[in-house]
């Protein structure tokens, strides 16, 4: 029996949604579905009695979704280009219930942020247009996970709130470790999967060295366009038309070539470590040992992982970051991290000397 947490809005597990798309809801009318596979026949492998007719309305692919008309812009999320973002479809008795259908496993490591939007927004919707049931396979991670995150968005609550007031509806709900991580992120970002945000930034890097450590190939649509190109076609707007003033961003250039390596907007952020001391601990030192160097100031940015870094796209662990113009080198890159002379280590690294670089504005 689904559990109400909200007008229209319900909680259950995959038997709950079996019911109503097998005979149908005079409340339900829509089904959000957050399990390992899109497919409905997943229900029939799950019990073999269970037949659910189904015509399929939509299906969206990472990567297939177009700004204007959506809210994720795949090239930029921790997803793979190939994999399903969701489905939607008719089913049921009737083929009366919208049915979405989402790809997300109940584990620790799993991207939960990626799919928020869409799910949230269909939870939206489905409230003004009927009921909606979200469920996993047992109601217990994986569907609290959305609900929790919906509650922290439309009544602005902490996570803790948000999953303190879910289990006045349903005791048992346990989002995995994981899943509370990311919407900790999530309330961070302002109740928003900010795309922009170091916060984001630091998420999807992990992921991307995640799928590398696990021997997945990282694709070239989870690199971030080359700054270097889209430089070059402001600058020629600029001298052929009087109309457009130039847009004033800071960037990194190439000190050899003057070539565009990266925009502000690509530098990962981290926190500060110990400095010298977080070195070679173990080393005989001179001096006070308490000492602390007086300056301090990070000698490199560490970026997202940029088109034009060609020894990364090829698969290498590790490896130099060449200027795409002169082949200067500028950097290196590490998927298994790199320390910072601060004393952070970054994992995965893209690493710049800003020796290397100038910066300047366009």
């Amino acid at each position: 029996m689904p559990y109400l947490v909200r007008e229209h809005l319900f909680i259950g597990d995959i038997s709950d949604a079996a019911k109503i798309l097998q005979h149908g809801s005079d409340e339900i009318t829509h089904i959000l579905s957050v399990l390992s596979s899109t497919s409905i026949s997943f229900f029939s492998e799950w019990r073999r009695e269970i037949a659910i007719p189904t015509k399929e309305i939509r299906k969206v692919h990472v990567g297939s979704l177009r700004k204007e008309d959506d809210s994720v812009d795949g090239a930029r999320t921790s997803l793979a280009p190939e994999k399903v973002l969701y489905s939607l479809e008719n089913a049921g008795k009737d083929l009366k219930v919208v049915r979405m259908a989402v790809p997300l496993r109940d584990t620790e490591s799993e991207d939960l942020l990626d799919y928020l939007d869409v799910c949230l927004d269909f939870i939206d919707q489905s409230r003004r247009e009927g009921s909606v049931l979200v469920h996993c396979f047992a109601g217990v991670s994986r569907s609290a996970a959305i609900i929790t995150a919906y509650l922290m968005r439309s009544e602005r609550l902490s996570v803790e709130d948000a999953l303190e007031s879910l289990r006045q509806s349903r005791e048992i709900v346990c989002p995995n470790d994981g899943f509370l991580e990311q919407l900790k992120m999530f309330e961070e970002m302002g109740f928003k999967v900010d795309y922009a945000s170091p916060i984001y930034k630091r998420f999807r890097l992990r992921v991307l060295g995640d799928s590398y450590n696990r021997g997945e190939k990282i694709h070239s649509s989870k690199f971030v366009a080359d700054p270097g190109l889209s430089a070059a076609k402001v600058n020629s707007e600029v001298e052929t038309s009087i109309e457009i003033e130039p847009v004033r961003k800071p960037l990194y250039r190439c000190k050899k070539c003057r070539r565009v390596v990266a925009l502000q907007e690509h530098v990962v952020d981290h926190i500060p470590g110990e400095g010298e001391t977080s070195f070679g601990w173990h080393k005989r030192r001179s001096g006070n040992f308490f000492n602390k160097p007086e300056d301090d100031e990070c000698s490199s940015i560490f970026v997202e992982p940029l088109s034009w870094m060609t020894a990364v796209e090829e698969g290498a662990l590790e490896g130099k970051l060449l200027c795409a113009k002169c082949e200067g080198r500028l950097g290196y890159f590490n998927w298994s991290g790199i320390q910072c002379n601060c004393g952070s280590w970054i994992t995965p690294a893209f690493q710049i000397h800003k020796s290397r670089v100038d910066v300047s504005t366009i």
